[in-house]
């Protein structure tokens, strides 16, 4: 079993534990930031059995049909994850004005503070290890679920802080206002989670700090007069890299494909933990100008490495 399988399954378990504590209490309470919280961990008890779903298929292998692999499923579960996150947060702050206006008491403070601080106690030890399975594996599913437990991890938080407030002044008011702050915050985090996943899945390209170490590792190389038509695009773990490279139209196939090795070599050392897949167009000439008159499709701003 992969670290990133038994990463999901173990979020699944802290999820499970907590939707069931919380949810009792919840009800017993009345405590509207308990009962939230509660529906927020039955979510991730389904974002966590979704997120396994999609790390067992993106790590299946490219085969004739998804000959680029599958990805593209972990941007796919980071869109659904983050728009359930946003609905979560929206209930939250449904619960959190209905709170204020019926003036509702809360009951077994008790409980509530405990059933807080046990789940305070998981999804910090739960987050610390999503974090480090993130760090390994450079996982988009881990990172987003790591996220989403973090945001667990500070919404918890300000619903211990306000049922400790309550206890000692009996500010019940406290319950709803941190209800809505913490929905704001949920939905808020939420649309980064979103984004990132439809940047994916829209085949934008790699972070800019490293395209512009890709831009160095081809300008570095000598033997490589210039470059043009470099794209680059994620999917989950795998990054793609396309460019022409331009030498000297005497130099022979095999030294101009022995400095394309080498270009590409350097281009993986940039990220080691990256699947890469890079496609070297051998040129003799500049030919941009004139593929770009045939084929306008392909027309993108040449990159001029003596500019750079």
């Amino acid at each position: 079993m992969t670290l990133q399988k038994r990463a999901t399954i173990v979020s699944s378990s802290v999820a499970v534990v907590l939707v069931v504590v919380k949810l009792i209490v919840g009800i017993i309470s009345g405590s509207v930031s308990v009962l939230a919280s509660a529906i927020d961990s039955g979510l991730d008890l389904a974002v966590s059995l979704f997120n396994l779903f999609a790390v067992s298929n993106a790590e299946k292998p490219a085969d004739e049909r998804f000959n680029y692999g599958r990805g593209k499923i972990e941007a796919i579960a980071a869109v659904i994850e983050g728009t359930i996150i946003t609905i979560s947060g929206f209930y939250i702050f449904y619960e959190a004005v209905q709170k204020i206006l019926h003036h509702e008491k809360l009951t077994h403070l008790d409980a509530s503070i405990g059933v807080m601080v046990l789940s305070l106690v998981l999804t910090g030890a739960l987050v610390m290890f999503l974090n480090y399975v993130a760090r390994i594996t450079q996982n988009m599913v881990i990172k987003s679920d790591a996220l989403h437990y973090k945001t667990d991890l500070l919404s918890n938080g300000a619903i211990l802080v306000s049922l400790v407030i309550i206890y000692f002044t009996e500010f019940y008011m406290i319950d709803a206002i941190l209800g809505i702050l913490i929905a704001i915050y949920i939905i808020y985090s939420a649309f980064e989670l979103i984004q990132e996943g439809v940047l994916m899945l829209l085949d934008v390209s790699l972070d800019e700090e490293i395209v512009e170490k890709i831009k160095k590792a081809i300008e570095s190389e000598p033997g490589v007069n210039d470059y043009h038509w470099l794209k680059t695009r994620r999917a989950g773990n795998d990054y793609f890299v396309d460019v022409h490279l331009v030498f000297t139209p005497d130099m022979s196939l095999l030294e101009a494909h022995r400095i394309g090795d080498k270009v590409e070599e350097k281009i993986k050392a940039i990220d080691p933990k990256a699947d890469w897949m890079i496609n070297i167009h051998l040129d003799p000439y500049d030919d941009s100008e004139i593929n770009a008159e045939s084929s306008p499709q392909f027309h993108t701003e040449k990159l001029d490495s003596k500019e750079n």
